[in-house]
Parts: structure tokens; C-alpha cells; sequence
């Protein structure tokens, strides 16, 4: 299994940034999957999920409303469109499948 995200980086508060996790090794269509995230010096935590299908996401509370997640089976990737970012959201973020995460990528988010 490998999820390969891409996207991250640094952005002003109130930016915009999008993910990508490119999938491989299992058959992605079959397969819930999710964003987490981990702040310095805090525990990981939930961020989105998605269903098989994509046609029903589930998000932590302190992202309702300014991040979307969304999935393309055909081409096995899962994305994370993040708008209205603050300060609070800098963290590294993975693409996971269950309990299997990718390598994360890091978003800094400045004020």
C-alpha cells in the first residue's frame, strides 16, 4: 500500500490550498478513506472522511465548512480542497486508508 500526497506548503491565513494522495497497492474504489492531521506538539487528529462511492464525507467540526473532500476512483486519488485557512490549521496532513497512512505533507499557515 502507498499513498503518495502532494500540495502542501505555506499560505497566508484566509488562503486557499488543495491535496492530492495518489493510491497504489489495493484496489482504491473499495476502500473508505480520510484526512488526518497533527499539529506540533499535539496528537493526531480526524479531519475528513469519504465513503467508497465519495457520495457521503464526514468531517471533523473545526473544518465544517471550509474544506471539501472529495475522491476520482478512476484515478485512484483522493483530494482535500482547503479554503478560509487559519492560523490553527498548520499541521502535517496524510491520506489515510484505515490505519495505513502516507508519508504527510506539511501546511503552514501564517497570519
Amino acid at each position: 500500500v502507498q499513498l503518495q500526497a502532494s500540495g502542501g506548503g505555506l499560505v497566508q491565513a484566509g488562503g486557499s490550498l488543495r491535496f492530492s494522495c495518489v493510491a497504489s497497492g489495493f484496489t482504491f474504489r473499495t476502500y473508505v478513506m480520510g484526512w488526518f492531521r497533527q499539529a506540533p506538539g499535539k496528537e493526531r487528529d480526524f479531519v475528513a472522511g469519504i465513503t467508497r462511492s465519495g457520495n457521503s464525507q464526514y468531517y471533523a467540526d473545526s473544518v465544517k465548512g471550509r474544506f471539501t473532500i472529495s475522491r476520482d476512483n478512476a484515478k485512484n486519488t483522493l483530494y482535500l480542497q482547503m479554503n478560509s485557512l487559519r492560523t490553527e490549521d498548520t499541521a502535517v496532513y496524510y491520506c489515510t486508508k484505515g490505519s495505513i497512512r502516507g508519508q504527510g505533507t506539511l501546511v503552514t499557515v501564517s497570519s
